[in-house]
Formats: C-alpha cells, structure tokens, sequence
C-alpha cells in the first residue's frame, strides 16, 4: 500500500465566521461538547447567514472541521435546525422555478437557451480581466476542491444501469485511480499556477451566499434519498452545459495568456463531459426514469433549481464586476 506523504493528507478548514445570528449560535455551539444547538428563529433569516450555516453544517459531512468534535455529524438538535433550514431554501427554489415532468426538454432547453450558465465565461472571454478570472478561480474552489464529492451519495440510491453508469463517469472525475489526475487535484494546480491559496476551503469565508448556494443544493440532494431525482437532474445539467462553458473558459484563459495549468483544466473538461452528457441523459437519467417514472418531477426539478443557482450565481459576479467591485470579502480576496 502507498503511503501518503503528510502534505498528501486532507487537512481540515478552520471554522469560518458566523454571517448572522443563526450561525453565531450554531458555530458558538461547535467549538464546545457534542450537546444541544441554542434555539433559534430561522423565519428572518439573511441568504449569507442562512447558506453560511447550511454549508457549515454539512462540511461536518465532508471533512470536518479543526477544533469541532467529529460526533456533531449526527447531532439530533444540528440536524433538527438543518431541516428548518433546508425546508426555507427548498421553497425558495421551488417558487422560482417552472417545474414539469419532461427531463428530455428541460436539458434540451439549456443548450437552446445558453449553453453556457450566466455568460460568465463569455463576459471573461470578451471583456474580463486576469484579476477577474482569479475571484471566479477563488469562488468555485468551494466545489472544485472536492469535485464530484456530493454526486456519490446518490450511488447507492440508483440501480443496474444508471448506477454503473454513474460510476463509470465518476471514475473519470476522480482521474480514473491517479491521484495526480483527479478534478479536484487539477483544480488545485491551476490555482497554484494562478497564484491562490490551494488550502481547502481558503476562501469560504470570501464568498457570498449565491457561491455557497450552488455547492448546498448538490450536498441537500446528496443527504437526502427523496431527493436522488434532484441530484441526478442536477449533475445532468452540470454535464450538458460543461463541455461548452469549459470550451469558452478556454478561450478566454489563452487570450489573457493564463498558464498552462489554468487551461488545462478547463480543456480536460470540453472532451469528457461532451462524452458524460450522453451517458448521463441515455443511461443515468434514461435509466433512473425508466425503472421510476414517478422521480421525473424530481429530476426536472434538479435541472431547473441548478440554472437558477447557477444564473444567481452569474448576476452576483456580472453585477458587482459591472459596477467596479471586488467580487469576494475583501479580507479575504486573492493577494
């Protein structure tokens, strides 16, 4: 067995800030013994405090955090106040999208409407700048750091050929058994190369609630098998507008003459998710809904809630940029 050298090991995140009185009181808890989260009302609650929280606690599900006891993971009163804050952000989605039963058409729209999310790529591409592009590096670290994590926890829900299938793709993600070429570990390299803390989780106390909302539905639907339909809609999305969102990266990282690191992942995604997305529509998504129709809501639903966060996303980013602002917490922002 190979050992892993001790800059190979996976390093925990300090704990970040609280945004609010909800996280004041969830992470004033954490630092302390496993016991009972403070009551609190979560009916006012801000969209920083409110996706700061939820992503704090589902970190506990990922790697932890330094200094919290690995036992709040399953804490009756943390996971009590999560599903008030889960039912908060599952209502705002589902008011805000149009639904329907019809997967096929849902990801057909995405390629006719934009094939890319936002047009972040394209306002990189034709008026972006390298500073930038280091804040849209910065703000997807919070997924990309540990890429395809929340799509495994649906494995186990699926079945015959939307499980081998989802397996196959996932064996791409995770450099199909090198280290060195896992997603997470490219993106990694292309912030070393652009000069950015690699450290996980560096900069979530940076990002704004539109980030962390991305990376808390993929964990939401991953923890919860009543919404497996939601995750496999999402992951589809993600793979049929990645192939060419990634192609217009590209091209913008060589017209700013970004290092080869920077392109390279972005490359390494135009050819496989182009192949991903036809396994996931024919065999994922085709499978799943085959052996349960009932779930085709659920993946529309998936799809759907995913562009919106996405396009949520994009307008955050465009808005701030348009108006002459730094994109991250300036205590935080790229040096």
């Amino acid at each position: 067995m190979t050992r892993l050298s001790e800059a190979a090991r996976p390093v925990r995140a300090p704990l970040p800030p609280a945004r609010g009185p909800v996280g004041e009181a969830v992470f004033g808890a954490l630092v302390g013994p496993v016991g009972t989260i403070p009551t609190v009302d979560v009916d006012d609650i801000t969209p920083d405090d409110l996706h700061a929280t939820l992503y704090g606690a589902y970190e506990l599900h990922y790697r932890g955090f330094d200094g919290v006891d690995d036992a709040w993971e399953w804490d009756p009163s943390l996971l009590d106040l999560r599903r008030r804050l889960e039912a908060l952000f599952l209502d705002d989605l589902r008011r805000n999208v149009p639904g329907g039963s019809d997967a096929t058409e849902a990801l057909d729209a995405l390629t006719v409407a934009s094939p890319e999310p936002g047009g972040l790529g394209r306002h990189l591409l034709r008026d972006g700048t390298w500073e930038q592009m280091r804040e849209l590096f910065a703000h997807r670290s919070i997924y990309h750091l540990k890429e395809a994590d929340p799509h495994l926890w649906v494995v186990p829900r699926l079945t015959g050929q939307a499980k081998a299938s989802m397996v196959a793709i996932e064996f791409d993600e995770f450099g199909g058994g090198r280290g060195e070429r896992m997603h997470s570990r490219l993106f990694a390299d292309l912030m070393a190369a652009a000069g950015l803390d690699t450290n996980y989780l560096a900069y979530l106390p940076a990002v704004p609630a539109e980030t962390l909302a991305i990376v808390n539905f993929m964990s939401l639907c991953g923890l919860h098998r009543s919404l497996r339909g939601a995750l496999v809609g999402h992951f589809a999305q993600v793979e049929t507008t990645s192939s060419p969102g990634s192609r217009t990266m590209v091209d913008a990282l060589r017209a700013m003459d970004a290092p080869e690191p920077c392109v390279h992942f972005y490359a390494e995604h135009i050819e496989a998710d182009a192949v991903h997305e036809q396994v996931v529509r024919h065999d994922v998504v085709g499978d799943l809904l085959d052996r349960e129709p009932e779930l085709a809501a659920d993946v529309v639903f998936g799809i759907e809630a995913t562009d919106l966060l996405e396009d949520r996303f994009a307008e955050c980013l465009l808005g701030r940029w348009r108006a002459g602002k730094n994109s991250l917490a300036s205590a935080a922002s790229p040096a």
